[in-house]
């Protein structure tokens, strides 16, 4: 038996940096995944070790059960979804550590503990092999590790007896709410163990999909009536979120009033936006209607991230290359560098959009296309018995 799960990125469409002052922000999901297969060894394979392949890494780590029954020997299994005590973290980091993980690859350990906490947590130490593939580059605001703790969580769930399943089934299948709910509260475990203090935003849009409205703690759920669609351009420039988060939070006591006007402008935005993406979209003169004013908004938007102080060079060189082409864009996240995204119109043609590619390719970017607010996790199984015994 083995399970596929994907779960998919995300972007924040408007309102970062504000949010942490009270403005609303709203994040949707994209269409590029984190893919986590799972199977459990027959006993034909002779195989006793618990393994994590990182494909994009080409780096494998395996562990002999036993070993893991010798760190954990009061073990038990499967507990509802709860914080990783700081007991034991330590252990976990001491069955990593035997690991060795290359210097270059050190930023990978806390996935490595995330994924011996999820798995042995819900299935104890029994013997798997998981293997980890995306399409979502790392650390650049893209949501890339809830989306891996999402996928993991989806896969090592999908396979417990804490859900029930329907394995006939071909092809991607969805969750129901209450799965969809502990997948999602078990993906937030794991985020905690990389991030140490997540907002739960980035597993929320990962394991539900679509788009989110979140202000003061309180995430709403929002429906998309119009298909939109992203150049996301990645400027592999990295950057220190805590960093810029803390830059904005001291202008804000050096200017406080005026600070205080661009969190409300800010908020008003995503209040826009999110009313924008809800209402009906009654026919394709409505859907261009919807993207021009959408287009307005992210101008907006990266104006007061300007005054906040949180673009960057590499950002400047996108917005001036799509500006070329009247296309809107502005940063997604922390900014600092990271992530920009460009607003590419229903109308758009190709031709267009393969210049734009083209130019930012030139200043060494890399870019993604993605559509927008598309489904959350899902999941697929294979290696399921038919009538005759055989497998599929």
């Amino acid at each position: 038996m083995e399970v596929r799960a994907r779960a998919p990125g995300k972007i924040i469409l408007a309102g970062e940096h504000a949010v942490v002052h009270g403005s609303a922000a709203v994040a949707a999901s994209i269409d590029l995944y984190t893919y986590v297969s799972l199977r459990f060894p027959t006993p034909a394979d002779n195989d006793e070790r618990l393994s994590l392949q990182l494909k994009d890494v080409s780096l494998e780590f395996s562990w002999p059960v036993a070993r893991i029954k010798e760190a954990f020997p009061n073990l038990e299994n499967p507990i509802p979804p709860s914080s990783c005590s700081l007991e034991t973290l330590k252990l976990i980091a001491s069955l990593v550590d035997e690991q060795n993980i290359p210097e270059a690859n050190i930023g990978l350990a806390a996935g490595v503990t995330a994924f011996l906490w999820l798995f042995t947590s819900i299935h104890g130490c029994k013997p798997a092999k998981a293997v980890v593939n995306s399409e979502l580059p790392l650390g650049s605001g893209l949501g890339s590790s809830a989306a891996f703790c999402v996928a993991l969580s989806a896969a090592i769930l999908a396979l417990s007896d804490s859900v029930t399943m329907d394995f006939s089934h071909q092809g991607w299948q969805v969750f129901g709410e209450n799965q969809l709910e502990l997948v999602n509260k078990w993906a937030f475990e794991g985020e905690k163990i990389i991030h140490g203090k997540p907002s739960g935003i980035d597993n929320t849009v990962s394991t539900y999909g679509n788009m989110i409205k979140f202000k003061s703690g309180d995430l709403t759920r929002l429906k998309t009536n119009m298909p939109l669609k992203m150049l996301i351009t990645n400027t592999k420039v990295g950057r220190n979120t805590k960093a810029l988060v803390a830059s904005v939070s001291e202008r804000t006591l050096r200017h406080p009033t005026a600070m205080a006007s661009v969190f409300t402008a800010v908020d008003s935005i995503s209040n826009e936006v999110a009313a924008i993406i809800q209402s009906p979209v009654p026919d394709d003169l409505a859907i261009t209607e919807k993207e021009e004013k959408l287009a307005e908004l992210m101008a907006m938007n990266q104006g007061l991230l300007q005054c906040m102080g949180v673009s960057h060079a590499s950002i400047e060189t996108v917005l001036r290359t799509t500006l070329k082409y009247k296309l809107s864009t502005k940063l997604t996240g922390a900014g600092g560098g990271g992530c920009v995204l460009t607003l590419l119109p229903t109308l758009l043609s190709g031709t267009v959009v393969d210049k734009v590619i083209a130019d930012l390719e030139t200043c060494g970017f890399q870019c993604l296309l993605a559509g927008i607010g598309g489904n959350g996790v899902e999941f697929s199984y294979s290696g399921i018995p038919d009538i005759g015994g055989n497998f599929s």
